[in-house]
């Protein structure tokens, strides 16, 4: 670190034209001089100095379910921002639009490669629709007539495909049950359902938070007409193989995680990744990159089979707009952090979660599943504890039992890095 300090250093000194800081302070009089040293403590992460700098939530979170509280480097927010990104609304003359194709271009080739895919397109209006998208994209392969979604899949995302597919009667939805032991889905169950007239869809991690086996999923869906894997914590790519690598038709999702924040909920950043086999069952707007007749680097849109591109009835979908500034934000985020930076963040969080685990490991709280987790996972938790927390200014998660009943007094947690040993000592001591 000295060694790059004193190479950088030197730098600035000779494009300063000086021969060192001592010649800079030349003019000053020697008794307004320090003469050694500052007396500060070395190098701070970003995190801790806002934390330093920043008064204390009024509330401490654990709550999770599909929007998730990450640390934003500052420099999301200082590029997002720039007026020429804030405005830029969407390219209805590519030609003239080229920072704003680039940006589409640089976030679909962070997810395809996150995805293991092989190809994204610009973003969708969350993971929720997302999903249902996949859906319709699996009717329009051929052959499909009926949709089989585990049922550790997000709650609100099965509800949303059960809308968009309310109207089409010929198609079936079926849910694929979860092992009440391991919390992973039922490997027997979905290779029952599993055939050339079923598309098949999974959660990884699921919505307890629980890891799935991807190479028994993957050969249990491997009967099916079409297979889709649905990521919610987009953060989990960082440490969790490829979904790509289960050999599934489409991985699709929320990415929210990257560099947005959770708000009041919203909004959200959907992501849609496929094999280059259904580009053109895709919804949505894919951008290319490619050359100008002088040979210069130049973006275009390679497929928009939007209705807003007069499809009309040859529309693949009936989306009117992406999320693009939000999808800008996300390849700020993963340009800052790098494939390493995420995986240290997602490692903060499963090494958070299992802190959480062994605290309150002491206490009747104990895991609901035995399977491994990310950094969500489900503990016996009644609604009276749940509401003396809230009480207390602790959000202690999401309680399960509104959508899953067989799991009536238990509670969704989720740590990430932005929970600190003190939020979890604050949570134990309440208990």
């Amino acid at each position: 670190m000295d060694e790059t300090r004193d190479t950088d250093l030197a730098r600035l000194m000779e494009q300063a034209g000086v021969s060192g800081v001592e010649e800079l302070h030349g003019h000053l009089p020697a008794g307004v001089l320090l003469g050694r040293p500052l007396d500060l403590e070395g190098p701070v992460d970003e995190l801790s100095l806002r934390r330093r700098f920043t008064a204390s939530p009024s509330r401490v979170c654990f709550a999770g379910g599909g929007i998730y509280h990450h640390h934003i480097p500052a420099v999301v927010d200082a590029v997002a921002s720039r007026q020429e990104f804030l405005t830029a609304y969407t390219p209805y003359q590519p030609e003239i639009s080229q920072g704003t194709l680039q940006a589409a271009f640089e976030f679909q080739s962070m997810m395809a490669s996150l995805a293991g895919m092989e190809v994204s397109n610009a973003s969708m209006y969350d993971g929720a629709t997302a999903l249902a998208e996949a859906a319709l994209m699996a009717l329009r392969t051929g052959g499909i007539t009926r949709m089989a979604v585990a049922r550790s899949v997000n709650p609100a995302y099965r509800k949303v495909l059960c809308t968009y597919l309310r109207a089409m009667p010929g198609v079936k939805v079926e849910e694929i049950p979860y092992d009440a032991a391991t919390g992973r889905l039922d490997a027997q169950a979905a290779r029952d359902l599993a055939g050339k007239d079923a598309a098949l869809f999974v959660q990884q991690p699921n919505y307890f938070g629980v890891i799935e086996d991807m190479t028994e999923v993957g050969a249990a869906a491997s009967g099916a007409g079409f297979f889709g894997v649905v990521v919610a914590e987009a953060v989990s790519l960082g440490i969790l193989p490829a979904p790509g690598g289960t050999g599934c038709d489409v991985v699709v999702g929320e990415a929210q995680s990257l560099g947005n924040p959770p708000s009041a909920g919203g909004p959200l950043l959907g992501f849609f990744c496929a094999r280059k086999k259904h580009v053109r069952n895709m919804p949505g707007r894919i951008v290319g990159l490619t050359r100008d007749r002088l040979g210069r680097r130049a973006f275009c849109l390679t497929l928009a089979t939007r209705e807003q591109h007069i499809r009309r009835e040859k529309a693949t979908s009936n989306i009117c707009t992406n999320q693009a500034h939000l999808a800008l934000r996300a390849a700020v985020f993963l340009s800052a952090l790098g494939p390493e930076g995420l995986r240290a963040v997602a490692l903060q969080c499963a090494s958070g979660a299992r802190a959480l685990r062994d605290a309150l490991s002491s206490t009747p709280h104990r895991c609901v599943f035995s399977s491994p987790f990310f950094h969500e996972f489900a503990v016996r938790m009644d609604e009276a504890t749940h509401a003396r927390l809230m009480e207390a200014g602790i959000v202690a998660g999401i309680p399960l039992g509104t959508d899953y009943p067989e799991l009536e007094g238990c509670t969704l947690l989720c740590v990430t890095e932005m929970n600190t040993m003190e939020d979890i000592a604050c949570l134990t001591s309440h208990l």
